[in-house]
């Protein structure tokens, strides 16, 4: 299907200001209807949930609502969708629960490829626990995780395989479905890191093989918070601590505390906005499928044209190599900082960071340090105005 940008960029007030925005992966502009939703939750009679006031029903709505809108986004169950402050505080719960029963000779694998997200949370849990943690490589001259990475530190006594869907640093896409049969082969729960993923390409969390899949909504055009997914059998199966007087029930046995109603009325809208891209035909869960196919199709476009440009530039060295990527660029230049790109960039209205963002063994593994690089990140308000000035700044600000 076609697709306008222009149609696109007009419900993005914050695009007004002139700044050609390539600091999507750290957080997305939020269209106007996802800000008109979380103010309207503001504004409406709200209480804690219930059914019996209009102010309890009207909470009650807006969480049924978006627990039902990112079941839709990536193909899960709405009665396995847990809302929590992020998707770290939400792995960090995760990790901790199913810590409880693990021991000595008891092994995690993490990767070399994830944000810390996803693998300090593990690590710290497994070390809390006597458990063994198990590191599966990323090739550096690739960019690539293979499968066989992981295969190679699995055994019989694996209790979760911790892994990206896509690397907010390098866009690097492993193959999860391989990745989770190997780990499901050997026992293991596959825990996989979608917050960069979700806002790059339609999910479906079956296909992946995932057991737990969490995003961000604020990484999709919505508010600030995580969003973690699993099968509601699982989540039986899992006791978190909690407060005596707080509810049992799965997934709200997850929830520590009243939820932001505002935030979900804003997830709920940023899912919307997404599924309309996909036009008028077919239920939220096909239109969302479309809709992100159509923004992956756009932004695959504008990375290919931003690849072999900046090829041609002088120094330039970019790391994102794998076979399978999001429009996620991260580039050094000889001579030149990355944090002086970045502030170069700036002085232009072009906003691209600098740094490893959180994504620590990765860069230390391409042999970036704790430094990085400079983070170029396309979004489904891109254009190729945007891509000439990023690349227009970069020209003068390299030498020649």
């Amino acid at each position: 299907m076609s697709y306008d940008v222009d149609a696109v960029r007009s419900s993005f007030p914050a695009l007004r200001a002139g700044a050609a925005h390539f600091d999507g992966p750290g957080g997305s502009q939020v269209p106007e209807q996802v800000a008109a939703a979380v103010a309207a939750t503001l504004t409406s009679p709200i209480a804690n949930r219930g059914r019996l006031t209009a102010a309890e029903r009207n909470a009650d709505a807006v969480v049924l609502a978006a627990r039902a809108a990112v079941a839709d986004l990536v193909g899960g169950d709405p009665g396995g969708v847990v809302f929590g402050r992020s998707m770290t505080q939400l792995t960090y719960d995760l990790s901790r629960t199913l810590a409880a029963g693990w021991g000595p000779g008891d092994e995690v694998v993490v990767t070399r490829l994830d944000h810390d997200a996803n693998v300090r949370p593990w690590v710290q849990a497994a070390q809390a626990r006597g458990a063994t943690v198990r590191w599966a490589d990323l090739d550096p001259a690739t960019g690539e995780l293979e499968p066989a990475a992981v295969a190679a530190v699995l055994g019989d006594r694996t209790r979760v395989v911790a892994v990206t869907g896509a690397s907010n640093l390098i866009g690097t896409r492993p193959d999860v479905p391989a990745i989770a049969a190997l780990a499901h082969d050997a026992g293991a729960l596959v825990a996989v890191d979608g917050v960069h993923l979700t806002a790059h390409a339609p999910v479906d969390v079956a296909a992946l093989g995932a057991d737990v899949y969490a995003c961000s909504p604020y990484k999709f055009l919505g508010p600030h918070l995580g969003c973690l997914v699993a099968a509601p059998a699982l989540l039986e199966t899992l006791h978190p601590d909690k407060l005596l007087p707080s509810t049992d029930a799965v997934p709200e046995r997850f929830e520590l505390g009243t939820l932001p109603y505002e935030l979900l009325a804003g997830t709920t809208a940023a899912i919307d906005f997404l599924a309309a891209l996909g036009g008028t035909d077919g239920d939220r869960r096909t239109r969302l499928v479309r809709g992100l196919a159509a923004v992956e199709e756009h932004e695959d476009r504008l990375r290919v044209r931003l690849e072999e440009a900046l090829a041609q530039l002088p120094g330039v060295t970019l790391w994102s190599r794998a076979r399978h990527r999001t429009p996620t660029l991260l580039l050094t230049a000889e001579g030149r900082p990355a944090a002086e790109l970045s502030r170069g960039l700036a002085e232009r209205d072009v906003n691209a960071p600098a740094g490893s963002f959180y994504a620590i063994e990765p860069s230390r593994r391409l042999g970036l340090g704790d430094t990085g690089g400079l983070r170029i990140g396309l979004a489904p308000y891109t254009s190729d105005e945007d891509v000439d000035r990023l690349l227009a700044g970069l020209a003068e600000l390299l030498p020649a």
